[in-house]
């Protein structure tokens, strides 16, 4: 794991302005072609942070049924792209739970590349995914976040009309430590 300091530091290098920033963005449907980039981004989470439980890597084959998956129950899976093909972020929505009284209830995904981070496009998608959602009928969209080094996540969730529900405290555990997760939730049947 990376430590802080050293983190951010490539973070704000990242964060530069160049020649890249200058290319156009755009927010699409996620492709079979955008995967390997979904993958990476996600990964990197995985490898050093606390806001995602998963562990271990996910590889193609994982995101390729995911994919899949999302495309059979008709729900959005997105991507923010830069100049027509780099991907620097991600969302999708899945279903909260397999039972049929939770039906239109789904659970959000987030990620930005380290290098799209604080410049608002988390706004941009995040908004996108909702509007998404609304279009294809799904009645409310829950946030599970972690309660440690997310708090990004946490205020653009806020901001965009996400309301707090609850705290549930150590129910995980990241590099050796407890971790727990606050969950939001946003109505959109009103």
């Amino acid at each position: 794991m990376v430590d802080s300091e050293t983190r951010w530091r490539l973070v704000r290098r990242l964060r530069q302005r160049g020649p890249e920033a200058e290319k156009p963005l755009e927010i699409r449907s996620a492709t079979v072609e955008d995967l390997p980039a979904i993958r990476d981004i996600y990964n990197y989470f995985i490898r050093n942070t606390v806001v995602t439980f998963d562990d271990k890597p996910l590889d193609l084959d994982y995101w390729k049924q995911k994919h899949e998956l999302l495309g059979k129950f008709e729900l959005p899976f997105i991507v923010m792209v830069r100049g027509d093909i780099e991907v620097i972020g991600f969302a999708f929505v899945a279903p909260w739970r397999q039972r049929s009284g939770y039906l239109k209830i789904v659970e959000n995904s987030i990620y930005l590349s380290a290098a799209a981070t604080g410049k608002k496009l988390g706004t941009r998608l995040l908004a996108d995914l909702i509007s998404r959602c609304r279009a294809v009928g799904v009645r409310e969209i829950i946030a599970v976040i972690a309660d440690r080094g997310a708090d990004a996540s946490m205020a653009l969730h806020k901001k965009l009309g996400f309301v707090e529900q609850g705290h549930l405290a150590k129910v995980g555990v990241r590099f050796g430590k407890p971790i727990g997760s606050y969950l939001l939730a946003l109505n959109l049947s009103r």
